[in-house]
Parts: C-alpha cells; structure tokens; sequence
C-alpha cells in the first residue's frame, strides 16, 4: 500500500498543530466571556420540535433560526457546544469538558441531557439519525502507532434506545473491493443513517485511499462501494450523498462539493466554487447546507442546490453546524 509522502504528513501535522492552538485559544475565550451574546435566552426557551427552522451553533452556543429568515432573530441558548445536529426531537451537543478534553450529550426536545460521556480528541462530525434514535460522531485523535501524520481519527455510534454504544468502527469486520480487508491503519469518519437506523455509510480512509463505505450496525460490517468519498450526508429520500470530493483526488488541493446518485454511482458537482471542508446537510429533497470559513477562521452557513444548478446563496453569518429540524 502507498504510504504518505513526506510532503503531507508536514501538511497534515501543521494543519493538526494549528487546529490544536485554535481550539485551545477559543476555549480560553469563551472562559473569559469573550463569546458571550447579548441576546442569549434560557435553553428552556428553544425546542428541537420539528418544524420550518434550523439549529447551529452560533458564537459557540446551540441555537435557532427561521428557516424562512434566517438573517433574522436567531434564539441562541445557553448551552455551549462546538458541533450540533438533530431529528425527530433527538439533539446532539459536542462541548468542552476542560480546555483539552470534550464530551457528547445526547439532548432531548428540551435541550435538557439525556446522556453525557467521554469523547476522544478534538470534535469533527456530529449526525443523528431521522428517527432521532441513533447518534454518531467522528474525532481526531493523536497518539495512535500507525498515524504517521500524527493523528487519526475515531467515530462512534450509539443507539440511544437500547443503549448499545460502539465506541469506534475500526471494529467492524471489513470488505473491500470485494474481499475481506484487515490493516492496522484503517479509520473511519462522517456518518450518515439510512432509514432503518440499522445501515449507514462513512468514509473509511486506508493504504492512502478514501472510500465511501455502507455499514450495517447490528453485523459490525463494512463494505465499500467507491472511492474519493468523504463526509456523507444521505438525502431525504435516501437515493442520493452528498459529499466532499478531493479535487483530484489529492485533498491537498481541496474539496469540491458533489452529491452521488447511490444507483448508478455518477458524481454531479455543486454550484460551490470554494472548497468545502464539512459534512454537509440536506435542507430538504433539493438543497444543502455547508458552512465556509473565512481567512480569520469566521464560520458563514450557505445552501446550494442539490442538482448542480443555480448558485450559492448565503443563510447566515457567525454560524456553524447546520441541522434542519424540520
């Protein structure tokens, strides 16, 4: 298998280093309330009710928005996370537990915790299913013998009806190309649940390759069906993915938003010119939702038609990590 050439794992360390300082810096921040918003409400205020709004997170804070006008009043709680998502009345909150280490909450209508526990490393990606009954989240972690570059990541799942957790999907048994695949550098990131809340697909990243794999949680199986793959996100109607695709196939060079017809594996590319580092989330049957930065790490959430037509439009400024509730 390939291994990382030296040029990417300098990439790849420096870009971990800087994640690392600018975490670190915005969690002291947030401390000092230097984040603190004037227009803050009691979490009590905000439901994840289904319904025509979208939840993000906004100057670190979980909070809500029209999706008719989303420039207009945003209720922002006062529960601070770094990564939300959330269906069916089931939420999901990354949050700091001290400057270098986070926990997962699992949120009911209420915004109030049903479930909080550990999670490795720096918060990546945040999904809970359309029943609201499963949850996964991807990490990156350090310290793992295989990662060259430093770090790697780790994703979990938890089917918060029957409590079963599966603390990282390196366990699952799987197949590749066809043929049962064991490595030690395997990783996996960016779930997105299917229907049945049984199946899903991830990106699984081996010997230098990024792949879009179909999981099956309760046989803890993999399978991959293509490559260049990342970050997932599984449409409505679950005939579609929309993804970030490496341009290139180099990563380097950044990612193009694209959306994959799961039937006849052919890739359409978005409307968005700029590269585009997330999972992104469907709006509804013809949009999704992504979120940009800007030079000063600013985050701004935009939508794009799913189609590949028309062109981006901006839905809100300081905003990050959108999820619509209904």
């Amino acid at each position: 298998m390939t291994a990382l050439s030296t040029r990417a794992r300098v990439a790849i360390a420096a870009a971990v280093t800087v994640l690392l300082a600018a975490v670190a810096v915005g969690y002291i921040q947030q401390a000092l309330g230097e984040a603190a918003t004037a227009d803050t409400v009691p979490a009590a205020e905000i439901t994840l009710d289904p319904g025509p709004r979208l939840l993000v997170v906004t100057d670190r804070r979980a909070a809500t928005v029209s999706r008719a006008d989303p420039s207009g009043p945003r209720l922002v709680s006062g529960l601070e996370c770094v990564r939300v998502y959330a269906a069916a009345g089931t939420g999901v909150c990354i949050h700091p537990d001290t400057a270098w280490s986070y926990q997962l909450t699992v949120l009911d209508r209420q915004l109030r915790a049903t479930r909080t526990f550990a999670v490795p490393g720096l918060p990546n990606r945040a999904r809970v299913s359309a029943s609201g009954r499963m949850v996964a989240w991807t990490t990156f972690v350090g310290g793992d013998s295989y990662s060259t570059g430093g770090f790697s990541t780790r994703t979990g799942i938890l089917d918060t009806r029957t409590g079963t957790m599966v603390s990282t999907l390196e366990d699952f048994a799987v197949t590749r190309e066809g043929r049962p695949y064991r490595n030690v550098d395997v990783n996996f990131w960016g779930v997105t649940f299917t229907a049945d809340d049984n199946a899903f697909y991830a990106t699984m990243a081996t010997g230098g390759k990024r792949y879009l794999v179909r999981g099956d949680f309760a046989a803890r199986t993999v399978r991959t069906l293509t490559d260049n793959v990342e970050c997932p996100s599984l449409s409505p109607d679950g005939t579609r993915i929309a993804f970030k695709q490496a341009i290139g196939g180099d990563p380097q060079r950044g990612w193009r938003l694209s959306v994959l017809d799961l039937s006849t594996l052919a890739v359409t590319n978005l409307a968005e010119p700029e590269s585009v580092d997330d999972q992104a989330a469907w709006l509804d049957e013809h949009t999704v939702a992504y979120t940009l930065r800007a030079p000063d790490g600013t985050p701004t959430i935009w939508s794009v038609p799913a189609d590949g037509t028309g062109a981006p439009t901006k839905l809100l400024d300081g905003a990050e990590s959108p999820a619509a509730l209904g």
